[in-house]
């Protein structure tokens, strides 16, 4: 793993999204089909804007898997991961394949429909982020290392529907979704390469938890450290609470 700093988000943004070209280009060059994860939330806001706005990345030979979604909600809602990525991503650059987590479906047979397409081949690149409480997709503290299932449907702690409330997603509390589905750890871990991105000075002490002590489940995305192809990209805003020792300065 390597922590890159960066002085603002979209500097940030430019470089995740330069670095993801290019493995898509190399495993479409190689294979002719690139195989992706996809993340959701705030903190992916620029960095799939300057991604999509790449030239030179033939999406039709794309497929992407959806990283999390709420149980229970329905596509229409603003708050709909489902929704985020058509928006921002699918419908933008016309994703050849794509395999979205509806919540509107049958939890147990989405997962397993899913998470068997998921198996069958190699993934190419993972685009993640870090929560506020330092979740990995919504895998929150204590978060299951050893789960072998593609996806699976967990509870969300406060800490973590209170971000989704702060960023502006919901209008109360009560309204945020106690469950959600989620790729688990390990399934994250299998990526051939990991791109993660964490900006705002709202996500320091995260980053400060997961990436200056050990691996720990309480610190879900510390287990990035045990992942060799993976690159935190970082601003100085999210960095600013971990020793200089730590990270790569950008080029």
């Amino acid at each position: 793993m390597q922590l890159k700093k960066f002085p603002d988000k979209q500097s940030l943004a430019s470089a995740a999204a330069n670095r993801a070209a290019a493995i898509i280009r190399e495993a479409i060059a190689a294979r002719g089909k690139a195989r992706i994860i996809a993340a959701t939330g705030a903190s992916q806001f620029e960095f799939l804007a300057a991604l999509t706005a790449t030239p030179g990345i033939d999406w039709r030979r794309i497929e992407m898997f959806h990283l999390d979604e709420y149980v229970g909600l329905p596509e229409t809602h603003p708050a709909s991961f489902c929704k985020y990525l058509r928006e921002r991503l699918i419908d933008k650059v016309g994703i050849g394949q794509y395999h979205l987590l509806s919540g509107a479906e049958d939890p147990a047979k989405l997962m397993k429909r899913i998470g068997d397409k998921l198996q069958l081949a190699p993934i190419d690149v993972a685009f993640v982020g870090v929560g506020e409480n330092g979740h990995l997709a919504f895998n929150d503290p204590p978060a299951d290392f050893e789960r072998r299932e593609p996806y699976a449907i967990v509870t969300l702690d406060d800490a973590c529907r209170r971000q989704q409330l702060n960023e502006g997603w919901f209008p109360t509390f009560d309204d945020v979704p106690k469950q959600a589905i989620s790729m688990t750890i390990q399934q994250i871990l299998k990526a051939k390469e990991i791109l993660c991105m964490v900006p705002d000075a709202r996500k320091a002490q995260a980053i400060k938890n997961c990436f200056s002590g050990a691996v720990s489940n309480l610190a879900p995305a510390s287990i990035l450290q045990n992942h060799a192809n993976t690159t935190v990209y970082l601003d100085a805003a999210s960095s600013s609470l971990l020793d200089p020792k730590f990270l790569v300065a950008a080029n």
